[in-house]
């Protein structure tokens, strides 16, 4: 499990194949989680100076694999007694978004986020998201888009000032919202019994 809160911002050495080898400050172990740009992946490899990672092809295929070059976001699993702050990311991308317009407010940015139709129903209006692996808040979702609002502090910090009209990056949405969604989908009925919703909450 992680938080949307990244890490630190680590350098690409080499994407050959399926490894990835990334340098960074982080010390890890072998074996540990870590997500990258948002994607749950496990450590087969420590470095002196980093670590390597390794991306099925299905990953490959459902990943921005453009975005792993250069400059990555890192953020390893949370361990049980630290502190919870973002908001529950499972590092298990839902789809590809679109950057359609970033707008600069002068105090803050409007970015806006195409994905298919098929995801919009996960995406709850100032519920939480995770793009390229940062948490951010929704502020406003449309049939096929939403916005989102960044600061000027996460902006520098993070990946999102690199980003551009037409860049690809990886969108989880919220991990309640698709279990609920699934579960109303698969009620034989339309409607829920309050014993049902009390079950829905226990499994949270």
């Amino acid at each position: 499990m992680f938080t949307g809160l990244i890490r630190e911002v680590a350098t690409v050495k080499s994407f050959v194949g399926s490894t990835l080898t990334i340098k960074a400050k982080y010390k890890a172990n072998l074996g540990d989680s870590i997500a990258i740009n948002g994607a749950c992946l496990t450590i087969v490899k420590v470095n002196p100076d980093g670590f390597a990672v390794e991306l099925s092809p299905e990953s490959q295929k459902l990943l921005a694999i453009q975005n792993y070059k250069n400059e990555v976001h890192i953020e390893p699993a949370m361990t049980m007694g630290e502190r919870f702050e973002g908001h529950i990311v499972q590092g298990h991308i839902d789809t590809i978004g679109t950057i359609k317009e970033i707008k600069n407010n002068g105090n803050s940015y409007d970015i806006f986020v195409t994905v298919d139709k098929q995801f919009i129903p996960y995406i709850v209006p100032k519920g939480s998201i995770t793009i390229d692996g940062v948490s951010l808040t929704v502020n406003d979702v449309g049939a096929a888009e939403f916005r989102l609002t960044i600061i000027p502090h996460t902006m520098k910090e993070t990946l999102f000032k690199n980003y551009k009209k037409g860049s690809k990056v990886n969108v989880e949405t919220d991990m309640f919202a698709r279990y609920v969604a699934h579960i109303i989908k698969h009620q034989k009925s339309t409607s829920l019994s309050w014993d049902e919703v009390d079950a829905i909450n226990a499994s949270f």
